[in-house]
């Protein structure tokens, strides 16, 4: 038995209605079809990370020779901590609308928290007096601004946060010849490394692309990846510095 069939507007997308029942319980292929998923690597980069950020952490802690040091490496353990492992947990999780939207606030918060935890053992080891206090306020008030940004405005544009993430990471153009000076050219190409590598994550994070996998590893998986090697980076940089006494006997004990 063949069924009369009407077409509705529904906006800009036609749709098609059968009047039998028969055919009122056959699914449209199209528009029953399941929203695509995330890829299946989301969040196991920052989840397989986190372990080896905690104990490359403690091991700053455990192993610097003054107080510069392990006051250096305790903030940088609590952003590391606070960036990957809340990014594995958000990502990797299944949960309720309320929950996604205070794990996202607090992922992408991190992001300027970690900003700043990383500069604070460099410009604790590296720099000195009135330079390194400098730093130190410019680098946690803009995180604190950025964190309170990023809470209240979940909806804020992506470019515009990003460039934000972005004009934070490099605030310390100003006081690379002081880290060249006192950590040599090794520890000097291994912050401008990571600060690059940081740069390119964060543009495929703004632009979406590339995306070469949506299904298994998209432009988020890039960005992730990006975070990780940035991170080996500036803790290389940082290991370097803490651990070389001639640095650590120019800082305060």
């Amino acid at each position: 038995m063949t069924g009369r069939v009407s077409i509705h507007s529904d906006g800009d997308r036609p749709q098609l209605r059968q009047k039998d029942e028969v055919s009122d319980s056959m699914p449209d292929p199209v528009l029953d079809a399941p929203p695509p998923g995330k890829p299946l690597m989301r969040g196991w980069i920052h989840a397989a990370w986190t372990p080896v950020a905690i104990v490359a952490g403690i091991c700053l802690i455990v192993f610097a020779h003054n107080t510069a040091g392990r006051v250096g490496g305790a903030v940088f353990l609590f952003g590391s901590i606070m960036l990957f492992g809340t990014s594995a947990i958000y990502h990797r999780g299944t949960w309720s609308d309320a929950t996604i939207a205070v794990l996202r606030r607090m992922d992408h918060a991190n992001i300027f928290v970690f900003i700043a935890a990383t500069y604070t053992p460099l410009a604790l080891m590296l720099l000195e007096g009135r330079s390194r206090v400098l730093l130190l306020s410019v680098i946690w008030t803009a995180g604190v601004i950025g964190l309170l940004f990023r809470i209240l405005w979940l909806q804020a544009p992506r470019a515009l946060y990003t460039v934000l993430y972005l004009l934070m990471g490099w605030a310390a153009l100003g006081w690379l010849p002081q880290f060249w000076a006192n950590g040599g050219p090794l520890v000097f190409f291994l912050i401008i490394g990571g600060g690059l590598l940081y740069t390119i994550g964060a543009i495929a994070y703004a632009r979406k692309r590339p995306n070469p996998s949506p299904r298994w590893f998209g432009f988020h998986e890039i960005f992730h990846a990006c975070t990780v090697g940035a991170f080996a980076c500036h803790y290389s940089a940082i290991a370097l510095a803490t651990f070389d006494s001639a640095i650590a006997l120019a800082t305060f004990s």
